[in-house]
């Protein structure tokens, strides 16, 4: 029979071969990336203004999203490690303003600016190991751990500054790493963090246990992953970057803070990752998507800046954005564990 012979032309047409179809399976494995979502908001928001305001992407005007972008990346990149193990870290904003001081005081102390940066760093890694031990340890929920340490680190921040901000010190080629000559170094920080944290999550044995740690805790614990060293060094992971970012923004801004960060930087990290692509229920997140988070709302701020729209309605869509993005992170997340079918 002629029907079944596969050396017949009717046989030989192969439409899975086709360029169509491999441009349909290449879209739709593209859609299926978590963070296509968020990718296309940023190039609407970006075509949006540009044709709003003839301001939008000039040089300087691009320089001030990044100021606006840089930090709150650098430290959603660590709330996503945090995120995805099923924990939550509020104190980071004060993290953000304690590692500076760390390193302020250090320098003053006769230790060069590279010592005193690690410093200041190994403290806000030692705020983390509190938040994991007292949160793995004794049971208690990162919520509440974390929000004492944030109220803590707030008055402590407050009482070795006397509440008055200080300058900090530093000048030459390692002054420019930390980002003394503006906020393009910054930028180039928050990138760089944002890839290697994504490797780290998707490529390595640490990121597997995170992702196993947050979506079947249980599971987990039962082939041998010690969840609460995931945890641990995850929430030192968060408080670490919190304070870089801090120490990046005292140079860039030329002036260390107490009042600096604060809740208004770690809810802005948070958004980022919610709106990136990160489950608040654990067990799924993406650090590209948490950097695209921060560059979205960057983007909005600075636009209806220039717009001249009220601050209180950047907070309004904030919030509606979040809601939204979460729903639909949620049935995404779904549709991919059901292999796409629903």
């Amino acid at each position: 029979m002629t029907v079944g012979n596969e050396d017949s032309p009717a046989a030989s047409v192969r439409p899975v071969s086709s360029p169509a179809y491999r441009y349909v399976n290449a879209l739709r494995k593209v859609l299926h990336w978590r963070e296509t979502g968020i990718l296309l908001a940023v190039l609407a928001l970006f075509v949006y203004f540009r044709f709003s305001s003839p301001y939008f992407l000039t040089q300087d005007n691009l320089g001030v999203i990044g100021q606006y972008v840089a930090a709150a990346a650098i430290i959603a990149a660590g709330e996503v490690m945090v995120l995805i193990c099923g924990e939550l870290d509020l104190s980071v904003g004060q993290v953000y303003a304690l590692a500076p001081f760390i390193m302020y005081f250090a320098q003053h102390a006769g230790i060069g600016l590279l010592p005193a940066v690690v410093l200041g760093l190994v403290a806000a890694a030692l705020v983390g190991l509190i938040n994991g031990v007292i949160t793995v340890g004794l049971g208690i929920p990162s919520f509440v751990t974390t929000l004492g340490m944030l109220f803590f680190l707030n008055g402590f921040n407050l009482t070795i500054s006397g509440g008055y901000p200080v300058q900090p010190q530093g000048s030459g080629m390692l002054a420019m790493v930390f980002g003394a000559q503006g906020g393009a170094i910054e930028i180039l920080w928050a990138i760089g963090i944002a890839v290697a944290f994504q490797f780290l999550l998707m490529k390595t044995r640490w990121g597997l246990h995170t992702v196993a740690t947050g979506g079947n805790p249980v599971g987990a614990a039962e082939v041998g992953i010690q969840t609460g060293l995931i945890k641990i060094g995850n929430f030192m992971l968060c408080s670490t970057l919190g304070g870089l970012a801090g120490v990046l923004d005292a140079f860039r801004i030329g002036s260390i803070d107490p009042l600096a960060g604060g809740t208004q930087i770690m809810f802005m990290a948070i958004a980022s990752a919610v709106i990136g692509g990160t489950l608040l229920t654990g067990g799924s997140g993406t650090v590209i998507g948490a950097l695209l988070g921060a560059v979205a709302l960057g983007v909005l701020k600075d636009g209806f800046t220039i717009l001249g729209v009220n601050a209180y309605t950047f907070d309004m869509i904030l919030g509606v954005a979040i809601v939204v993005t979460m729903f639909m992170n949620v049935r995404l997340n779904r549709i991919r564990e059901k292999g796409g079918k629903s």
